[in-house]
């Protein structure tokens, strides 16, 4: 991340631009020397995350940017986000910006610094490393939240680390299959882990042949370059809270012998390990952010490409948990790393594991590139994930775990297919990975969707969004083992109401129509 993030009582000496906040209702700050209605001339009204730049006052040399806030009775940590970003992105031209926007409102100072310094970052996010011509990257190197308190600077502190987190998970995301392989995304990650306090292990093809994982040792087959799983593990002193994650890191993704068809998507499968990537960014974080959970992260690393040892249609894997599978779409190949994963997360006995994945062509279908699926056997864990969905700003909508489809994924010779058939895909593949929990309370977020942005919005910027980092690193930091249901969707207390699996309306999505 190149841009710090600073507190001061007044604005610093040879401050490039002020950004200064102006609500759609209310009195016009005095300083701006302009009336409401010569603002509305201008057409600035102050509607949420509009920005009109000001010349300097008179005697100054400090350019000015208005950024509007809306009306101050709703703003709320979502919007904060993205009026940091629109700061952010009004004032890139310039290397330094003092603002109070973080202190407009009625906002807890802690939470308002720490999401407008994650907007702003994220706005200002640029993967530039193959690019000759830097132009693309914003020149704000220095921003300056206007405040004296305490809880400003945590704030501060807080909102760089989960910032960091996401543009780290972008940088992995972004960069091209041949300059990161499963390999040296391995090393990176051990490098991470070093500077964040986790315990890292990396697990190379004879290991993993020799630890019965057969998914990812299977998908691996076609390629030249040989697999990784990394394991990492946050142990805070005193944890009594138990998590998994498990992301999937397919460094590329050709189909294998069910090859992909040849069109603009393909640029895109670089991406195909943005489970790993935002599961080993949130991993980052959890120290910085003193998170009291135990957490144990799984990335799944191995590209899947056509060969002439590539795994074949027809084939059965055996899976590290004994079950196995007969392949039917070799495409179909990220449940397949992800067995692996979850049947070693659920040998470590956790409360709860969480699996993200690019997983299916079917949920984006269903969903649109907004939002991801969420699906699971426990609706304990599906509920903290939509809570901690509506906190970040990560929209998540629930799918049903329908028992029924299971039939469709039965084998003549093996436990089960990999695929379930032409409907329903984002379904079947859950009931697949279902198939290696172990009875865990689990939950899988399909962001196959959300994985690109096509343009900047808000604290998106076009490319790998990173999606899913800050609600992991938001599930993690606030799991409560206590809020757990069975699988049937009940309660472990006594009689409890049964919980709907039935579909429900994503989490933000009133801020999203606000937008």
């Amino acid at each position: 991340m190149r841009t710090t993030f600073t507190s001061s009582k007044s604005v610093p000496a040879g401050t490039a631009v002020v950004a200064i906040p102006v609500a759609s209702d209310g009195p016009v700050p005095a300083e701006i020397g302009l009336t409401r209605a010569q603002l509305a001339a201008m057409g600035f009204e102050g509607r949420c995350c509009s920005t009109l730049a000001l010349p300097p006052a008179a005697r100054s040399k400090t350019a000015r940017v208005l950024v509007g806030i809306g009306a101050v009775k709703d703003l709320d940590e979502n919007t904060m986000r993205n009026i940091g970003a629109a700061a952010a992105r009004a004032c890139s031209r310039h290397a330094s910006m003092a603002t109070s926007i973080a202190g407009a409102g009625r906002l807890d100072r802690r939470a308002a610094a720490k999401v407008f310094v994650e907007g702003a970052a994220l706005a200002l996010h640029r993967w530039a490393d193959l690019k000759h011509d830097k132009s693309s990257v914003p020149a704000l190197r220095k921003v300056v939240l206007l405040s004296a308190d305490a809880q400003v600077r945590t704030g501060i502190a807080e909102g760089t680390a989960v910032a960091t987190a996401v543009c780290t998970a972008r940088d992995h995301a972004n960069t091209p299959p041949s300059h990161l392989t499963a390999t040296r995304f391995a090393r990176e990650a051990v490098a991470i882990a070093k500077k964040s306090g986790l315990r890292a292990t990396v697990y190379d093809k004879k290991q993993l042949q020799a630890m019965g994982c057969g998914g990812i040792v299977g998908v691996n087959a076609g390629s030249v370059e040989p697999p990784r799983v990394v394991k990492l593990v946050w142990a805070p002193a005193g944890a009594k809270k138990k998590v998994v994650l498990v992301g999937k890191g397919v460094m590329y993704d050709s189909g294998g012998i069910s090859l992909k068809p040849s069109d603009a998507s393909h640029a895109s499968m670089k991406m195909d390990m943005s489970g790993a990537a935002a599961v080993l960014g949130a991993m980052s974080a959890l120290r910085a952010l003193k998170v009291k959970t135990h957490v144990t992260a799984y990335l799944m690393c191995t590209d899947n490409l056509p060969s002439g040892s590539a795994m074949k249609l027809g084939d059965v894997l055996t899976f590290r948990n004994g079950k196995t599978a007969e392949i039917h779409n070799t495409d179909a190949e990220g449940r397949l790393i992800l067995a692996d994963g979850l049947s070693l997360g659920a040998e470590t006995k956790p409360d709860a594991m969480v699996d993200i994945a690019t997983l299916t062509g079917a949920c984006m279908a269903a969903l649109g590139k907004k939002m991801a699926g969420v699906l699971g056997n426990n609706q304990g864990v599906v509920d903290q994930l939509l809570a901690s969905s509506r906190r970040t700003d990560e929209l998540i909508w629930q799918l049903p775990l329908f028992q029924d489809y299971r039939a469709l994924l039965d084998s003549n010779v093996a436990d089960m297919k990999n695929v379930g058939g032409p409907y329903g895909g984002a379904i079947t593949a859950s009931l697949f990975l279902n198939e290696f929990t172990g009875g865990i309370p689990w939950a899988h977020l399909d962001i196959a969707g959300p994985m690109e942005a096509d343009g900047d919005n808000g604290w998106l910027n076009r490319g790998a969004t990173a999606f899913g980092t800050r609600l992991l690193i938001d599930f993690v930091a606030n799991f409560d083992p206590a809020g757990l249901k069975t699988a049937s969707g009940t309660k472990k207390s006594a009689g409890a109401k049964k919980s709907t699996t039935a579909a429900k309306k994503p989490a933000g999505t009133k801020k999203t129509k606000k937008k």
